[in-house]
């Protein structure tokens, strides 16, 4: 990959920061005031990183680009419908893992003598910046339903999300089996030790979480409507945030442990195809078609 390439993105992550490291690679300059004063021809990058919401910028980008890169499947679908291209204009990459990996048994064993949890208790997992569009109400109402008595489910986030959320959570007299974390510091550590994510989310966007859950070897249930079911199987996808059934899956696998665990490594090899290595290795792939 030796021809120079010019590239555009709204939110810069470690493949583009890496790509940007090769000499042949330029960041591409947006049209300033003056280009447009001087009627300077408006130009667009050779490669477009979309990220966020396709609006009428990202959309002139997606169709004058010579490549779009999108972070799902969905979002693929979604350009072909809203832009004029044709299918091979768009290549899909999913988030990059930038993690390392730490051993579930001796997370746990940290973990639980710092909370102070009972080390044979399987720990549920609720993580996400925006608790309430991401279905943490749908959460606890699951944690509410569930008959099993050997786990302990922990809600992370920050402190202010927290802090509204204790009024809506006294009302669920979970005291006993769900902790409130505020502002967690090693995240990777509460995934790591976690058995079992449940994202019942109503965002459509792909959540990095769920892969950073699947490569911590953690079982994931996360809603249909979320791009992230593209890298789960049919019986962890949830019908809807509220769907019904996750009482009766989520018992399901905490109390058959053979069955948890080859949940855990199934989506442990799944999460390893997006490991920095092979995710730049693609990009290569597609940038030396260019």
């Amino acid at each position: 990959m030796n021809k120079n390439l010019s590239i555009y993105f709204k939110s810069k992550n470690i493949l583009i920061d890496e790509l940007l490291k090769k000499e042949n690679i330029k960041l591409h300059k947006k049209q300033n005031i003056l280009d447009k004063l001087t009627f300077k021809s408006k130009t667009y990058p050779d490669i477009y990183f979309h990220s966020g919401v396709l609006d009428e910028e990202s959309i002139e980008l997606v169709e004058n680009s010579k490549k779009t890169i999108a972070n799902s499947y969905t979002m693929k679908q979604e350009m072909i419908k809203a832009c004029n291209i044709t299918n091979d204009k768009i290549e899909v990459i999913y988030p990059t893992i930038t993690s390392t990996y730490l051993k579930p048994k001796e997370s746990k064993e940290i973990l639980s003598q710092e909370l102070n949890l009972n080390k044979k208790d399987k720990i549920i997992l609720f993580h996400a910046k925006n608790l309430m569009k991401n279905g943490v109400i749908e959460f606890l109402n699951i944690i509410a339903t569930l008959s099993a008595n050997n786990f302990k489910a922990i809600i992370a986030g920050d402190s202010k999300q927290i802090y509204t959320l204790k009024f809506k959570f006294t009302k669920y007299n979970l005291d006993d089996k769900v902790m409130l974390l505020e502002d967690y510091k090693n995240m990777d550590l509460l995934y790591s030790a976690a058995d079992i994510y449940i994202l019942p989310t109503y965002i459509k966007a792909f959540s990095s979480n769920v892969i950073k859950a699947m490569f911590y070897k953690t079982a994931v249930f996360v809603s249909a409507n979320s791009a992230s079911r593209e890298v789960i199987d049919i019986f962890s996808t949830m019908d809807s945030p509220s769907d019904r059934s996750m009482q009766f899956k989520v018992e399901a696998i905490l109390s058959n442990k053979d069955e948890l665990k080859n949940i855990k490594k199934t989506n442990k090899e799944t999460a390893d195809e997006f490991l920095f290595d092979i995710q730049f290795k693609r990009l290569e792939e597609i940038l030396s078609d260019i």
